[in-house]
This record gives C-alpha cells, sequence and structure tokens, in this order.
C-alpha cells in the first residue's frame, strides 16, 4: 500500500521544490535590493526600507500566505494558489535574506572601498564589482541554510490547496485514514532534502572560511 502512496507524494515533492525556486528565484533580487535601500545614505529611503524589512520579519510566513492569497484578489488582484504562494514566500524571503545579504555587504574591508575610490571608481561600480560580489559570497552559507528553511516552509501552502507535498500526504490519509504512515513516508522526503542541504551548506561554510 505505501507503494500506491509513493508516485503521489513525489509529485507533491516536485510542486514543493518548484515553489521553493520560485520563492527564492524572487526574494532573493528582492533582498538585495531592500539591504542596498538599508544600506543608503539617504534616511529616508532607509527608514522605509528597514520599516518594510522588519514588517516583513514580523510577519508570519502564513499569516502572510494569507493576506496574499485572500487579500490581493480583494484589492482586484487575482492569482493562482501555487502563484499566490511563491509571492507571500518570496515577500518572507526577501525580508529575512536582506538582513543576510546586508550583514556580508557590511563585512567587505572598508579598505577595498577606499582604493576604489583612490582609483576613481565610481560608486555604483564599486558597488557591482566589489561590494555586491564579495558581499554575497561571505552571505552564500547563511543563504543556503535559509533556502532550506524555505522548502520546510512550503508545507505551509496546504492550507490554499497547493498541491505540495504535505498536502498530498493529508489527501491520502484522509483517503485511507493511515495518517501516521503517510505523514512520516512525507517527512522522509522532506529529509531527503534537507539534510543533504544542510550537509551542502556547512561545506560551503567550511571552504569559504579557509580563505578567511
Amino acid at each position: 500500500m505505501i507503494g500506491d502512496w509513493i508516485p503521489s507524494l513525489l509529485g507533491g515533492l516536485g510542486v514543493s521544490l518548484k515553489l521553493t525556486a520560485l520563492s527564492l528565484g524572487l526574494g532573493l533580487p528582492l533582498g538585495l535590493l531592500l539591504a542596498l535601500g538599508a544600506a543608503s545614505t539617504r534616511r529616508g529611503l532607509r527608514a522605509v526600507v528597514i520599516g518594510l524589512v522588519e514588517l516583513g520579519r514580523g510577519t508570519p510566513a502564513l499569516v502572510m500566505l494569507q493576506i496574499v492569497y485572500f487579500g490581493l484578489p480583494a484589492g482586484g488582484l487575482t492569482f493562482s494558489a501555487f502563484i499566490s504562494a511563491g509571492i507571500s514566500l518570496a515577500l518572507t524571503t526577501g525580508a529575512y535574506t536582506s538582513e543576510i545579504i546586508r550583514g556580508g555587504l557590511q563585512a567587505v574591508p572598508q579598505g577595498e572601498l577606499e582604493a576604489s575610490s583612490a582609483l576613481g571608481i565610481n560608486h555604483r561600480d564599486t558597488l557591482r564589482f566589489i561590494v555586491i560580489p564579495q558581499g554575497l559570497r561571505v552571505a552564500l552559507p547563511a543563504l543556503l541554510g535559509f533556502s532550506i528553511t524555505i522548502f520546510q516552509a512550503t508545507s505551509l501552502v496546504y492550507s490554499i490547496a497547493v498541491p505540495e507535498l504535505l498536502g498530498k500526504a493529508y489527501s491520502i490519509g484522509s483517503e485511507t485514514f493511515q495518517y501516521l504512515s503517510v505523514l512520516f513516508l512525507a517527512g522522509l522526503m522532506y529529509a531527503a532534502i534537507t539534510i543533504p542541504g544542510s550537509w551542502l551548506s556547512g561545506r560551503v561554510e567550511h571552504r569559504l572560511s579557509r580563505h578567511v
């Protein structure tokens, strides 16, 4: 019987991975923009960005999901459940990764910024070619770790009927009443992604730290 569940659960796992990719694809660039805004010398812009970041970090992912799925249609915008889930998780990703990225950007040695200024490199090119590449390199291990968290957070989207892994598991459980078995199997599938992901994150952090 368990063998009959696996194709459906694997299909749900595929949806979870696609949703993770969408969330990170939208959320990481947003996080970079927010990090740059939070580090801006313009007080007004910095205050607005920091306020948005704190609001995003203070709002639980499940609440953000409900706001996007039920709130945007009330404002005239209608998206599928999958897209709504991707947008909500991307907003959460952007808020949290902005602080990770900002920490990486601030870790760039001040001497390199002074050297670029002495060479006559303008501020925009300094960001593009010096600060952002090095800052993202410093932030990479933490960003990989957060990617695992977002993958786990995709389990929340079953609440708006997205057929991801947990949603498939609940569907099977409602038909067979064997919730413990099917949820345990779903948990093993989550672990099959998160454990290697955590190992990879640790390896990347170890390799990068050798050059510090």
